[in-house]
């Protein structure tokens, strides 16, 4: 006794769902080449040669402020000049008058050691407790 199923009308229309992954992958291509473009743009503008260092990263939890020592012994934070005077009345300025904030001081592997240590003290005695050298990792 042999039992023959015939197709019902309703499984041969039923839908065929597939994801065509296509764009999506055009999409991520294209975003992965305006980051890899636009991330070295990203760091900060004054030209300092750091020094190099074995240690590791520090965690980020937030953004931090960067203070960048030139080889001529100037002061910016972030982009901009200031002078020594006003360094820590602008740092609490943008820190909202929180002493508390992450600041990374990079100096140049050139400039006088006195010099960093001098705006290091600044700093930490006005308050700032979580300041920090920036290096360059050994490859």
């Amino acid at each position: 006794m042999s039992i023959q199923f015939s197709k019902s009308k309703s499984r041969s229309r039923s839908l065929m769902s597939e994801i065509n992954v296509t764009p999506f992958v055009d999409v991520m291509l294209v975003l992965l080449i305006v980051f890899m473009v636009t991330a070295p743009m990203l760091t900060v503008g004054v030209p300092v040669n750091l020094p190099n260092s074995e240690a590791d990263s520090l965690p980020d939890d937030q953004e931090p402020l960067t203070l960048s020592i030139n080889s001529k012994g100037e002061i910016f934070i972030q982009d901009t000049k200031v002078g020594f005077s006003e360094l820590v009345p602008k740092l609490l300025a943008i820190s909202k008058n929180r002493t508390d904030t992450r600041i990374y001081v990079r100096g140049d592997r050139n400039i006088n050691y006195g010099r960093v240590m001098e705006i290091m003290g600044k700093l930490s005695g006005s308050g700032f407790s979580k300041v920090a050298l920036i290096s360059e990792t050994r490859r």
